[in-house]
């Protein structure tokens, strides 16, 4: 490979590394907000109370600024409930034009506007870095066009979750469009580390995986598959949290658990399945790859990442879900995804590098 091009290549890894880790870090931050229910901290999108830098003070807003944003807030609401219709999503629609819980309008609190001013602040490094990692992949065209075009199909999501993002807050956080806004977030994780992935073979042509059975990596598939289930599950779960929590003033957290209704106890019996199925995955792993090979290191870390999940699970039902941990939670979980994708990458390897080296 030419010097030029290996340069390119280790340029354009390094940017989409640094970029995976910044997504992960605003799934945390993500947490912390939805964690401390700063989540219409800013009542706009994106600005916040109409300016670039939020107020510090109730005292620099007009006194009627509830009215003026709620009034703003419905107006966006009608023309994406128009949105839908026209393109045939009728329920949803309806849903969201008769959804009550819109028209609470929050008081205005500095922590709450700060802590979501900088979740957004972190949002717009991120998509500067997509932007970066989109120039850096047109010199890449020449060597292997897939990686611009995913590239660009990257920023094109990156947009699309920041107007997601701002329905989100048009609707006062309604709960089935956060789990929506957290699974793009996951997908944008997957895009990112697949683009990685394929500059990584371009790279290393040669490089070959341990061979393994396809029970291994289907076992793996189904895992993963099974992983975003409970990822769901976990949103309603939270969904039902941020009900309870409010109806009792964010009071007696210790009862809780209690009031949650049946999803609960399939998420947490869930996650036992899952850990059984990740078991024996790692068990084969171990027994079919090299000790030092990337497929055995990243399956010890899946491994990791599962019990630790499982272990702040335990820690928030049985210490009366404490804050720090919910978005620890998150994080684990969205972590789990990200692993089990790279593993699945690596699994396949080498038809990767058969299908960049010779696609035809």
């Amino acid at each position: 490979m030419k010097q030029k091009n290996l340069k390119n290549l280790n340029s354009f890894r390094r940017t989409g590394l640094v970029t995976v880790i910044a997504v992960y870090f605003l799934i945390l931050v993500g947490g912390i907000v939805r964690s401390t229910g700063s989540g219409m901290g800013c009542p706009d999108w994106p600005k916040c109370f109409g300016s670039l830098v939020p107020p510090t003070s109730v005292d620099q807003l007009p006194k009627n600024y509830q009215e003026i944003y709620l009034e703003k807030r419905l107006a966006k609401n009608e023309r994406f409930v128009a949105t839908l219709d026209k393109l045939g999503f009728d329920k949803a629609a309806e849903r969201i034009a008769n959804d009550k819980t819109i028209l609470i309008e929050e008081e205005f609190n500095a922590t709450k506007t700060w802590i979501e001013y900088i979740n957004r602040l972190i949002g717009v490094v991120i998509g500067f870095l997509i932007i970066l990692t989109v120039w850096k992949s047109l010199k890449l065209w020449n060597t292997d066009r897939t990686i611009p075009i995913l590239s660009i199909a990257l920023l094109v999501l990156v947009l699309f979750q920041g107007w997601i993002g701002s329905i989100v807050v048009s609707t006062n956080l309604l709960d089935w469009m956060i789990t929506f806004h957290m699974i793009l977030a996951l997908l944008l994780v997957v895009l990112l580390l697949y683009i990685n992935h394929r500059a990584f073979l371009v790279k290393y042509e040669n490089h070959k995986e341990d061979q393994v059975p396809s029970k291994v990596k289907w076992l793996l598939v189904i895992g993963t598959a099974l992983m975003v289930v409970q990822i769901v599950f976990g949103t309603q779960v939270r969904e039902e949290l941020d009900q309870i929590s409010f109806a009792m003033g964010g009071m007696m957290r210790d009862t809780w658990i209690d009031q949650i209704g049946m999803t609960f106890l399939i998420h947490r019996s869930f996650s036992l399945v899952l850990l059984g199925i990740h078991l024996l995955y790692f068990f084969w792993a171990f027994k079919y790859t090299r000790r030092k090979s990337p497929v055995n290191k990243w399956s010890q870390a899946l491994l990791l990442v599962i019990v630790m999940e499982i272990a702040t699970g335990i820690g928030m039902a049985y210490f009366a879900i404490p804050a720090f941990l919910q978005p620890v939670h998150l994080l684990l979980g969205s972590l789990i995804i990200g692993v089990q994708f790279v593993l699945l990458f690596q699994l396949r390897t080498q038809e990767d590098v058969n299908l960049i080296t010779n696609p035809s």
